[in-house]
């Protein structure tokens, strides 16, 4: 039964997400998927049947990618009354996929292992070498500039500068990417992250290098 709910899940997201051209495709969605229960197995904790779900789901209701924040749960929530769950565990993936997104830094508190969990599949997803590529992607679609340097990099942010303020792509790296290493919940993640944050730090390093006529 739970192999078939994921295998429906597969196909509604393909459908939702499929043509997705900002780094939030399908592509995307499978990768935080095999990240996630790479974490779980290694962590030997959490409910991989929910993780997995929320893991697959956890772009639909994305306000980016919807009219609204409204419109993209209303979608979740319609999807998820299709299929033969109980409640607890229909609570437990809109409960992970309410709480996970970085929104410009705002701290909410995760209330379950589960939801660190896909936290920080989603987040390793956004760091190293396709972390640049998905930056680069959804700048281009937003219609930032690669890089100003003119602006100012942001320490802090409300969800609404965050969503909509002037930045560049290489200012997101400062304004979220290289702060999500230290961000991170899980030890298994921590050491995934590693690498892909020196990914990021040697491009930042030569992308300025080459910016500023240097060979």
């Amino acid at each position: 039964m739970k192999n078939e709910i994921i295998n429906k899940t597969e196909l509604f997201v393909k459908k939702v997400l499929g043509q997705d051209s900002t780094g939030h495709d399908w592509y995307h969605v499978d990768r935080v998927r095999k990240n996630a229960l790479h974490i779980a197995d290694y962590e030997k904790a959490g409910d991989r049947f929910v993780i997995e779900m929320a893991a697959l789901l956890h772009d639909v209701p994305d306000e980016k990618l919807n009219e609204s924040e409204e419109v993209g749960f209303n979608k979740l929530y319609h999807f998820l009354d299709q299929l033969p769950l109980n409640q607890q565990e229909k609570d437990q993936i809109i409960n992970i996929i309410s709480t996970i997104s970085y929104k410009g830094g705002q701290t909410t508190e995760l209330s379950s292992l589960e939801a660190k969990i896909v936290q920080d599949a989603d987040r390793l997803d956004a760091i190293g070498a396709i972390g640049i590529a998905r930056t680069f992607a959804y700048g281009g679609k937003k219609g930032q500039p690669l890089y100003d340097p003119a602006l100012q990099v942001r320490s802090t942010m409300t969800l609404e500068e965050y969503r909509n303020g002037k930045s560049s792509s290489i200012h997101h790296f400062y304004e979220k990417l290289l702060k999500l290493k230290d961000k991170l919940n899980t030890e298994s993640a921590k050491q995934m992250a590693e690498k892909r944050h020196q990914t990021m730090e040697h491009y930042l390093e030569l992308f300025f290098s080459e910016w500023n006529g240097q060979q």
